[in-house]
């Protein structure tokens, strides 16, 4: 590998070379060997593959929790969710939440490490990276920006819509077929190609991080669609093959956040689960926590409402898209149904489950334990002095937590298999100064081939929620300069000491990977990886009683699209 830059403390003293783009990284959201595999087998990722065959590769595990918002910033900047801060889509204080973006993200990315180090580089698309900040080089935001985000420098965007047409961060599939959508997915993955090729040219990168989200995207909107997967997979190559010809890099990573499968196990409704056992309070209507399930609840998804189409995929799949991202969800439709007089109507014309689930809800204030989101893959101690109208005395935490832990071991599937792999205390998985945000019990689904939920279906246990999710190991390839010898065991907080000892840049002793073992390590330094400010924008506007704005609220109706919120 030539050039490589000093091993300093993390300073701003190294001077890096500019000779070329050295390490080019790749991101595949949701990319695994299962998903992989077959498609090289028929020929149809030859650019991908070429990494693949001509370095090493393997499976990379994800962290807890397992998804977008949370594990990119774990893989950018080699730190736990502890201490970068993001755990879930939603940041909370209290009952009060915001869709989390990148100023919740309280870590150092590795191109600031790098820019520290006299490198620049060019970021495209890498998610949770808005608003930007400064560092040598240029950065286009991608998934949970607006779909028109600022960028750095900050004339970035329309330079890059001026010279390549229109450039937005997601796709517009609402009401497509999938072979409409197939179209729809190539020319964003496209604009993501041609926009990185400009910003190389011009900015002349020593680094290079450019990342895929529609290979996630796919699975969430048309799950089954194999062919609709394939055109996915086949446009993201051919940007691969662009790209790589057109910067011609000395070393390429694929790295992914996290993997994706099919889904065989069940749905565990645990609020249900819990207030069956005395933790969770529900009460008829009211404001409790934000609620987003949508149209497609689970009657109607598992084709138990009344009518021939109820029970049509396609059909559910455009009805739950048009819903959310018109803001409705079961509770919004309960309340403004009650409001106009129509409740009593809906109940004899629409599915129970609908109605049930806008009138039932967990009873925050009043709950001992409860899980808020699924995706944050736990539950939580209603603490008092910690949470707001908190009954649990902070004498009575661990023994409940511990009392908790026993409940959720014992639980068993329909089948009699036990439902969870690992159920822990929090500190098992997060440790640093943005821990106690985190679930203060974590529950980990075997396998993660259980849906967990925190709706109050009426039932604990019901099919999963949908057909395909995330699942805890991704892929990581390495091939070109400095790569040698065999991957060993890989981890996502491995990815960004692995490229800063690829620029010779030592570990910070902060970080809690280190590089992988097919790069000659750098060794460590004690050099600060947290950085601050950002996030207090967001608790003055809480204080301020502003309401979400239209950016927050479609990111909102987005995600609850694909199913990621309730």
């Amino acid at each position: 590998m030539s050039g490589n830059g000093s091993s300093g403390d993390g300073g701003d003293g190294d001077v890096g070379n500019n000779d070329g783009l050295r390490t080019l990284v790749l991101g595949l959201d949701g990319a695994c060997p299962p998903i992989l595999e077959p498609l090289f087998s028929a020929g149809a990722l030859p650019n991908l593959r070429s990494i693949f065959d001509g370095g090493v590769s393997g499976p990379l595990e994800s962290q807890l929790p397992p998804w977008t918002p949370s594990a990119w910033p774990s893989l950018f900047t080699g730190v736990n969710p502890g201490k970068h801060g993001v755990f879930s889509f939603l940041d909370y204080e209290g009952y009060d939440w915001s869709v989390v973006d990148g100023s919740d993200v309280r870590a150092v990315p590795v191109w600031e490490h790098l820019s520290r180090h006299g490198f620049s580089s060019v970021v495209v698309n890498v998610p949770v990276t808005h608003p930007p900040r400064e560092f040598d080089g240029a950065l286009v935001p991608g998934y949970m920006a607006p779909d028109s985000p600022a960028c750095h420098p900050p004339d970035l965007l329309s330079d890059i819509r001026e010279e390549i047409g229109n450039y937005r961060v997601y796709p517009e599939t609402t009401d497509l077929s999938p072979e409409e959508a197939a179209a729809e997915y190539r020319d964003v993955v496209e604009m993501r190609g041609e926009a990185f090729r400009l910003l190389a040219d011009r900015f002349d990168p020593d680094f290079g991080f450019l990342q895929f989200q529609q290979t996630d995207t796919v699975f969430h909107e048309f799950p089954g669609e194999r062919e609709t997967v394939r055109a996915v997979y086949e446009a993201v190559d051919e940007q691969v093959g662009e790209v790589l010809d057109a910067t011609d890099p000395d070393t390429v990573l694929v790295v992914s956040d996290h993997g994706m499968g099919e889904m065989t196990g069940t749905g565990f409704y645990v609020n249900e689960f819990l207030a069956k056992h005395g933790y969770v309070d529900v009460s008829q209507g009211g404001d409790g926590m934000p609620s987003w399930v949508p149209t497609r609840e689970s009657r109607l998804r598992n084709g138990d409402a009344d009518g021939e189409d109820a029970d049509d995929p396609n059909l559910l799949r455009r009805v739950t898209a048009l819903a959310a991202k018109c803001g409705l969800t079961t509770a919004r439709a309960g309340k403004l149904l009650s409001a106009v007089g129509l409740r009593d109507f809906a109940s004899e014309h629409v599915p129970a489950g609908v109605v049930r689930a806008s009138g039932r809800q967990v009873d925050f204030p009043a709950s001992t334990a409860y899980m808020r989101a699924r995706i944050e893959c736990g539950v939580r101690i209603n603490l008092a002095g910690r949470d707001p109208n908190g009954v649990v005395p902070p004498e009575r935490y661990e023994a409940l937590r511990t009392e908790l832990i026993s409940l959720l071991e014992g639980v068993e599937t329909p089948d009699g298999e036990p439902l969870f792999e690992d159920v822990a205390r929090r500190e098992a998985y997060f440790d640093g100064p943005e821990a106690d945000r985190a679930v203060d019990i974590v529950t980990v689904p075997a396998d993660f081939d259980h849906f967990l939920s925190a709706e109050l279906s009426g039932d604990e246990f019901a099919a999963p929620g949908q057909p395909w999710n995330h699942k805890r190991n991704g892929v990581v390839a390495m091939a070109g300069d400095g790569i040698d010898g065999p991957l060993g065991d890989a981890h996502i907080f491995d990815v960004t000491p692995t490229v800063l000892a690829l620029f010779g840049v030592p570990t910070s002793t902060e970080m809690d990977g280190e590089a992988l073992s097919s790069v000659e390590p750098v060794g460590e330094r004690s050099y600060p990886t947290r950085r601050e400010g950002g996030r207090e924008r967001k608790e003055e506007a809480r204080e301020d009683g502003r309401e979400p704005t239209a950016s927050e609220e479609s990111m909102e109706n987005r995600l609850t699209a694909l199913g990621y919120l309730e």
